[in-house]
C-alpha cells in the first residue's frame, strides 16, 4: 500500500529534528520513532499516532479520528487521523506532539 509522501514530508520537517530521531518503513507505510519507540506514522492517507492506553478514549472522541486498525482488532493506544482531522498546521502539529510526548515517556531502546 502506498502511503502519502506530502504527510510523510510534513511530519518528519516537524519530528525529525529531535535527538534519537529514526524512520522504519512498517505497516505498509512510514514510522517516526523516538528513542526506538514510535511515535507516529502515515499508512496510506492517514496519520498514525501513538498516544498510549491511557489517552486513547479520550483522542478517539476528537473529530475525524478512528482506532488505527490494519488486522480487524484496533490497536488499543493508537490512532489514525483522517485528512480532516490535520488540516491546519497547528493540528498536525499537535498530534505529532502528542505521540512525540508518548514516545519520550518511554524506555529508551
Amino acid at each position: 500500500m502506498a502511503y502519502n509522501e506530502k504527510l510523510a514530508q510534513q511530519v518528519k520537517a516537524e519530528i525529525g529534528k529531535l535527538p534519537g530521531f529514526t524512520e522504519k518503513k512498517m505497516f505498509g507505510g512510514i514510522a517516526y520513532l523516538v528513542n526506538g519507540n514510535m511515535a507516529c506514522g502515515v499508512n496510506g492517507e492517514d496519520l498514525i499516532v501513538r498516544v498510549g492506553p491511557e489517552k486513547h478514549a479520550e483522542a478517539e472522541k476528537r473529530p475525524h479520528t478512528k482506532s488505527f486498525d490494519m488486522t480487524g482488532r484496533p490497536m488499543k493506544g493508537w490512532i489514525a487521523v483522517d485528512a480532516k482531522g490535520r488540516e491546519k498546521d497547528q493540528e498536525l502539529k499537535s498530534w505529532i506532539d502528542m505521540g512525540i510526548k508518548f514516545a519520550q515517556s518511554l524506555p529508551k531502546k
